[in-house]
């Protein structure tokens, strides 16, 4: 029969070229549809690896439509992401491409990303690095987050970035008295950091980078933003470079 000499044929394009061909398998009859099923396993059972490869495929297309949907996501939601006009700013403010972190202090990776962020604004030298204090980890992290914010608020950016390093360094449980030893300890004024914490305009900033990074569909950190590309989760400074140095090419 026509059907049983070319099912193997039809099974490695069914799996592999899609709906367009499904279109065709349904105009069968019963008895066809049967006999092609019957076919269908004996091919795969015989060939598995078409399996994997249809697997592979399907991955790949996935893939794509994630990074495109990314894409998307950073370009209508550029402004804050990248200019929200209350994220500290560091790197080369002037820099080509702005990098964006996503970032909790009682997170394990944020902290292992703290020195390959650190080598890679160093060894290119014209990135704009902004941080999104993103606290999702409990209570903790939560408090964490006030008191950097809040010593932004009260002493500045260069405060700021100096309590930020200390807190990503820290392994004790935030509470007051720790947290006036950090502020402390860098000179700063430790009562009117500690009485801004839970102010409404403390309250507002974590607030919006919340919903930000929910209407990003960011779960996890460290998330980064490089240029137009989301990068989920950690990675090394190498890796981040080349995307980088890619964001770059393609504008040329």
């Amino acid at each position: 029969m026509m059907l049983r000499r070319a099912a193997p044929a039809l099974v490695g394009l069914s799996l592999l070229a899609g709906p367009a061909l499904a279109l065709d398998l349904n105009a069968l009859s019963d008895a066809e549809k049967a006999e092609f099923g019957a076919q269908v396993r004996e091919y795969l059972l015989e060939n598995p690896e078409v399996i994997l490869e249809a697997i592979n495929i399907l991955e790949q297309r996935n893939a794509a439509l994630e990074v495109a949907a990314d894409k998307e996501l950073v370009k209508a939601n550029t402004d804050e992401l990248f200019n929200d006009g209350y994220s500290w700013v560091g790197g080369n403010p002037e820099g080509d491409i702005t990098l964006v972190e996503f970032m909790d202090y009682r997170c394990g990776y944020c902290r292992r990303a703290v020195s390959e962020v650190a080598s890679l604004l160093a060894e290119d030298g014209n990135i704009r690095f902004v941080i999104k204090e993103f606290p999702i980890l409990g209570e903790a992290s939560v408090l964490s987050s006030r008191f950097a914010v809040a010593t932004k608020h009260v002493a500045g950016d260069d405060a700021y970035k100096q309590v930020h390093d200390a807190l990503m360094e820290f392994n004790g449980e935030p509470n007051e008295i720790s947290l006036r030893r950090i502020s402390d300890g860098l000179g700063l004024d430790s009562d009117a950091i500690i009485a801004a914490m839970d102010s409404d305009q403390v309250t507002d900033e974590i607030s919006r980078t919340r919903a930000l990074a929910q209407r990003m569909n960011i779960s996890g950190t460290p998330s980064f933003v490089l240029g137009t590309e989301m990068l989920r989760g950690f990675l090394p400074a190498e890796q981040m470079q080349q995307i980088a140095d890619g964001v770059r090419a393609s504008r040329s």
